[in-house]
């Protein structure tokens, strides 16, 4: 069945139903649609014109795959590996035989799941290629979904993927925003996966809290205390972001800091800098 998604943020549509003037993520305050208009596109099309998936290790049990060249917004999907099988997460807006096989190429596949609505993908297509696993969506951002004719597994909260890999949900950028904590990661130091909720810097020691990126929407204080108090309990050593951006070490610190620097500068108390 042939579908669509949204060439801007790589986005699948629902093949059952006429395509929107607008793809909806992309009209809203925290994307954007282009100057040129709405535009969409087929996986085939972009597999005809070149496109292709690139896997590469980023460490031992966690893999990374993107889309060379870059489309859409670009993310790195992260295939967690556990004893019991691997997540795929914040799935890329391509597949195609050779990336599935990448991916199957570490064990079977468990779950896709996606930070937020941004990094959904064409996660029904990831989904079914390794069998109808379930496509895990934060319930908060059910409305965003714009095809849902898949195995969808709504959740809140926490979500046991599987023992050592836990789902949480910090809102922030979306309500249902939401990291992978990886317990085996960094040599058991832990890896959190955050998607771009909490955004690791190119100064690789401070993380970045924003509602839009692309518009520079920064979040309040208040929320993002919320996120950093809702994240300081659990153990973790790196962080890793959705474009390859990542803190070595140290990421509960890095992440506290970065939460009280924020919070300073919104507020005001370092006006007397500006």
């Amino acid at each position: 069945m042939l579908f669509h998604l949204c060439a801007t943020c790589g986005v699948e549509q629902d093949p059952n139903t006429p395509l929107p003037d607008e793809c909806a993520i992309c009209a809203d305050e925290r994307q954007y649609i282009p100057l040129g208009g709405q535009e969409w596109t087929t996986v085939e099309k972009l597999a005809g014109a070149g496109y292709r998936a690139v896997e590469h290790e980023v460490e031992p049990g966690l893999h990374g795959l993107y889309v060379d060249p870059k489309t859409a917004i670009g993310q790195q999907s992260l295939v967690i590996r556990t004893p019991a099988g691997s997540l795929l997460w914040d799935p890329i807006g391509f597949v195609d035989d050779a990336a599935v096989d990448a991916v199957a190429a570490h064990g079977p596949v468990i779950a896709v799941a996606g930070s937020h609505p941004h990094m959904f993908g064409v996660q029904t297509q990831w989904s079914k290629a390794f069998g109808d696993v379930p496509i895990l969506v934060a319930d908060a951002d059910r409305s965003w979904l714009a095809r849902s004719d898949g195995p969808i597994v709504f959740w809140s909260g926490t979500h046991e993927v599987t023992p050592g890999l836990t789902l949480h949900q910090i809102g922030g950028h979306f309500p249902g925003s939401a990291v992978a904590l990886w317990r085996d990661g960094a040599d058991g130091r832990g890896v959190l996966l955050t998607g771009d909720g909490v955004f690791p810097n190119p100064d690789r020691r401070t993380v970045s809290f924003l509602r839009s990126y692309p518009n520079r929407l920064p979040l309040s204080a208040a929320v993002v205390r919320r996120i950093a108090d809702q994240l300081s309990h659990l153990e973790f050593d790196r962080i890793i972001g959705n474009f390859d951006n990542v803190i070595d070490g140290d990421g509960r610190e890095a992440l506290e800091y970065s939460a009280t620097r924020h919070c300073a500068w919104v507020t005001g108390e370092f006006d007397h800098l500006t």
